[in-house]
């Protein structure tokens, strides 16, 4: 009951009191009739998932075959809208602005929770503003090495390290970035010390690493797997909690030695907040089936993808997490976009 209704029956005979009271029930009830007569007939209109990636990169390759098989599940068009920037922080503010009618997402990637720290003032609150539907699919980064650098083991690398301290430089796609932040965090974790060198993207700090200008590199497996089959690049080990079922011979972080580390770079679906959760609900069921497409399954057996489709409850736990332990790390590093 709101303010002006709490007033009117204050000051109203006991019949008109009642009558305010049962208006106000009936208000309710016809919003909530509302809600969920739109959800009945959602979606009847395209949905417009927003991809806050350069097009032709891994993520947006994820984000496309998802739509294409969400498309084929809900009924509508889901049409893919390259917005980058900001470190995904462009396509994420326009779903986190847009009307909570489910009409228009976001991919959202693990950026989404380094930049709730990395930059002093964001146009949006990470957690508040947005309604979670799901993570669909994480990827373990890998740990790779120069050839020619004296370890074949992640124990040699770090005596390596704690005999070099500084001296060991490491290549990221920016400082900030979660191949930036993933090394400090090893690096923490291990107790070496090691040289961060930014570069725009990438592509050509892996260039340099194989040309023996850096000594190691902690990124996605896209990046890296042609040069590790050719023998450019030495695989030590890989990030995730548990081994990847797509490389089982390579032995995980944790297992070699530095207990507690696990990192993977995220791919899960945001609507904006106040989107009713008859919606959600729905586009929960439909992005975990299309999970189980054959299109999705190949692109994710080959890309070493690990599928999650977890619940919108568990995805905020995520969230929150992930915010907390990035903002360790960065306080610690001092890193900073602005």
């Amino acid at each position: 009951m709101d303010n002006n209704t709490r007033n009117a029956v204050g000051n109203a005979t006991p019949r008109a009191a009642v009558k305010h009271i049962v208006a106000g029930i009936m208000a309710c009830l016809a919003a909530f009739n509302f809600i969920e007569a739109a959800a009945q007939s959602y979606p009847s209109r395209p949905i417009r998932l927003i991809s806050p990636f350069p097009p032709g990169g891994g993520s947006d390759i994820l984000c496309r075959i998802m739509g294409q098989a969400v498309s084929k599940s809900i009924g509508q068009p889901v049409l893919v809208d390259n917005q980058p920037g900001a470190n995904t922080i462009v396509g994420v503010d326009i779903v986190a602005k847009a009307a909570p009618d489910g009409y228009t997402l976001v991919m959202a990637s693990s950026s989404h929770t380094v930049n709730a720290t990395l930059y002093a003032k964001l146009p949006h609150d990470s957690i508040r503003d947005f309604a979670p539907v799901s993570l669909l699919a994480s990827t373990p980064y890998i740990v790779a090495i120069y050839p020619g650098l004296q370890a074949t083991n992640i124990k040699e690398l770090i005596a390596l390290a704690r005999a070099k301290p500084g001296q060991l430089s490491y290549p990221s796609a920016g400082t900030g970035n979660p191949s930036h932040l993933s090394v400090e965090l090893f690096a923490s974790m291990a107790g070496i010390n090691l040289l961060h060198v930014p570069y725009k993207g990438t592509s050509p700090g892996v260039v340099d690493l194989i040309a023996g200008r850096h000594a190691l590199v902690i990124t996605t497996v896209l990046s890296v797997a042609p040069f590790i089959k050719s023998g450019k690049l030495r695989a030590l080990a890989i990030t995730s909690e548990t081994r990847s079922p797509a490389m089982p011979d390579l032995p995980t972080v944790i297992e070699s030695g530095v207990p507690g580390y696990e990192v993977s770079s995220w791919s899960g679906v945001l609507a904006p907040a106040k989107t009713p959760g008859p919606v959600v609900n729905r586009l929960h069921a439909e992005f975990v089936k299309s999970l189980a497409a054959p299109e999705v399954k190949e692109l994710f057996s080959t890309q070493g993808i690990l599928p999650v489709g977890n619940t919108p409850e568990q995805f905020v736990a995520i969230l929150q997490t992930d915010i907390a332990r990035w903002a360790k790390v960065i306080k610690a590093t001092g890193a900073t976009a602005d």
